[in-house]
């Protein structure tokens, strides 16, 4: 599990594509200290398992799934990326839930400066929108990021980044037209999958006391 504060940003150093498959050797430092074979460490959001590392790089493959769902089949060496480990158990919780199972790959629609902040406008397909609420959370590209603005009818969200985030992520370097990892909050796809399952089914007696419910309750 992840939080979605990225800890640095790194680069992909090669990016060897097989027919169904890729590795990806990237160029770190600060999420190096300690490692281990098969640590899990997200990249742009995605999480990744360890499968080698020398002093200033590590390597880790990259599924035909994971492939078809993120940007990974835009990358390239060169490519700056958002690092971050895998939350300990004894750490400070700062952002939201994030398990590093990207849901899919938007677009950036446009960017806009506010005052000190900058909006980024995504373009996202409506089967991911329908989890984006506003003032809800979404990772994008790894980054925990507060969900500013929602327009259903253009398949489009905002968020609106402050400068520390800016300058400390991979963000940076994105530009209109740029593809985008996207996680959508996971409590919101847990309760549409049990609502679904109680609509179908119906709830009468026998599905309550099925849940563990009893007469005293």
């Amino acid at each position: 599990m992840f939080t979605g504060l990225i800890e640095e940003t790194g680069k992909i150093e090669k990016l060897t594509r097989g027919r169904n498959s890729a590795a990806v050797t990237v160029a770190a430092k600060l999420v190096l200290d300690g490692i281990k074979i098969g640590d899990s460490i997200a990249v742009d959001g995605v999480c990744l398992t360890v499968s080698g590392f020398t002093p200033r790089t590590f390597t880790a493959d990259i599924m035909h799934e994971t492939l078809n769902r993120t940007s990974f089949r835009y990358a390239r060496s060169g490519s700056a990326v958002n690092l971050e480990r895998a939350m300990p158990s004894d750490g400070r919780f700062g952002g939201h839930i994030v398990t590093g199972h990207v849901d899919g790959a938007g677009s950036i629609a446009k960017i806009v400066c506010d005052g000190i902040a900058v909006v980024y406008t995504l373009r996202a397909p409506p089967s991911l929108i329908r989890y984006i609420v506003e003032k809800g959370s979404v990772a994008l590209d790894g980054i925990s990021l507060t969900v500013a603005s929602v327009d259903r009818q253009k398949s489009e969200f905002s968020v609106s980044v402050i400068p520390h985030t800016l300058n400390n992520t991979a963000l940076r370097s994105k530009r209109s037209g740029a593809a985008v990892n996207i996680e959508c909050d996971v409590t919101a796809k847990y309760i549409e999958s049990l609502t679904t399952c109680s609509a179908s089914r119906g709830v009468d007696k026998k599905f309550l006391y099925d849940c563990g419910f009893t007469e005293e309750q």
